[in-house]
């Protein structure tokens, strides 16, 4: 019987070999494949897929990456800075007032840190100078006479290569010079948009958010909004434990470097502040600058407890203010948090190690608050952006004078069409006018 037979009496057609075994061999086949395999083999492709995508969008960033980062900074600065601006706000200071004050409130008191470090490194660095003599006496000292055993020649001439290798990579030095100006050039163009990015961040980051939201279909707006919401509340979480986590880092190496008789002391710890915020560099930077104080100012021995008084408090940041203090404000495990800092250093460098972990924090809120529905009883969801009462009846009061006002330009207006679609009637002509006089005065 042939197929057109088969399919005409109602069996199902055969393909293949001519006694139809081919269908039952490839069944067969694929029942001979483990389930385990089969599911990891449907997993596999969907994963690979996926990061296919994420490649190409990374691929595709890279020459918008200045305006990506800053405005992933802005967001981070938004979030520590929002709650000073929602304070001031509740005390009935004007939403603008409050952002521009916390902004400019913020820039102040870093520029104003900065400054004062600057200003105590300068004076202590010129109280140092005798300090600076007798620390670098000592150090020959230590390299002639202790376990290295170097003579003063060697010293020399090994200053003397190191010059010499500066002479011959003088072009590479100048390229590498060119290229620091340029990244110094891309910074000043981050700052700038971060800036101007937080300011409507802080004053219009809910309508922005809400925006967005209506970007997207009727029925997951609802969800959409509210897992965005429970995201940026955990965005907020780990700017504030950030700062807690800096604040521990500048005490720590601060107290050391005072309790130990390093200079600068109260300087270097604001300079650890600062630098917390910056990952790997920031702690390498202002820990070299605390070892470098400990040698000039009292040898190699003061250097080496500095060194490991630093070591101890970055090993405590890592190992226990980062995992358990910064995982459980964001809901996350200790490993993860490791690991998604070690993952985002190894694939993106600085930018990785800084958006690790809130990009961890964000995404494991809102996969947690869609996988289990939470938003069809979340009471939190708001179509419209936060108000204080007296923010609605200000509103209320100008949105009322501004009817006033418009139904007065209403009435004006449709005084002036009546006047122009009758002119006689709206003024009469000179001469009608003294016509009349005489009339009546004839009468009389």
């Amino acid at each position: 019987m042939t197929s057109t037979q088969a399919s005409s009496s109602g069996t199902p057609p055969t393909s293949g070999t001519s006694d139809g075994r081919g269908p039952a061999l490839r069944s067969r086949g694929a029942q001979d494949v483990p389930y385990g395999i089969t599911t990891a083999a449907a997993w596999s492709w969907r994963v690979l897929i996926i990061l296919a995508m994420a490649g190409v969008i990374v691929w595709l960033s890279r020459p918008i990456s200045t305006v990506i980062i800053s405005v992933a900074v802005a967001a981070l600065l938004a979030g520590l800075l929002y709650p000073a601006v929602r304070w001031l706000r509740k005390r009935r200071v004007h939403a603008g007032i409050a952002t521009a004050i916390t902004e400019v409130g913020a820039i102040i008191l870093v520029v104003g840190l900065l400054a004062l470090v600057g200003q105590q490194l300068v004076v202590g660095f010129s109280e140092l100078s005798d300090q600076v003599v007798a620390g670098y006496q000592q150090l020959m000292t230590w390299l002639s006479e202790g376990p290295l055993h170097l003579s003063v020649e060697q010293v020399d001439n090994a200053i003397n290569s190191l010059i010499e290798t500066v002479r011959n990579n003088s072009q590479q030095l100048l390229t590498g010079a060119a290229a620091v100006g340029s990244t110094a050039g891309e910074v000043g163009t981050g700052l700038l948009i971060t800036l101007f990015t937080l300011i409507f961040f802080l004053l219009e980051g809910e309508r922005i958010w809400l925006f967005l939201v209506k970007l997207f279909p009727q029925q997951a707006r609802r969800a959409v909004n509210g897992a965005g919401r429970r995201g940026w509340h955990s965005l907020v979480s780990y700017a504030r434990i950030q700062v807690f986590v800096a604040f521990v880092d500048a005490v720590g190496i601060g107290l050391s470097a005072f309790f130990l008789g390093v200079p600068l002391a109260f300087p270097l710890g604001v300079l650890v502040f600062l630098g917390s915020f910056i990952p790997v560099i920031g702690a390498v930077a202002t820990g070299a600058v605390a070892v470098l104080l400990a040698l000039v100012a009292n040898g190699p021995f003061n250097a080496l407890l500095m060194l490991l008084m630093v070591l101890l408090v970055q090993q405590i940041e890592s190992h226990i203010l980062q995992p358990l203090v910064m995982g459980k404000a964001v809901s996350l495990h200790p490993l993860a948090v490791v690991l998604a800092v070690a993952l985002g250093s190894m694939v993106l460098g600085i930018v990785g190690a800084l958006f690790a972990v809130p990009v961890m924090a964000v995404l494991n809120t809102v996969v947690r608050y869609l996988a289990g529905r939470q938003w069809e009883h979340d009471t939190q969801i708001r179509a419209e952006p936060f108000k204080y009462p007296w923010e609605i009846a200000r509103e209320s009061k100008k949105t009322a004078a501004q009817r006033v006002k418009d139904r007065i330009s209403r009435g004006e207006s449709k005084k002036d069409a009546e006047e122009a679609e009758h002119p006689a009637a709206a003024s009469q002509q000179p001469g009608d006018g003294e016509a009349a006089s005489a009339r009546t005065t004839s009468e009389d």
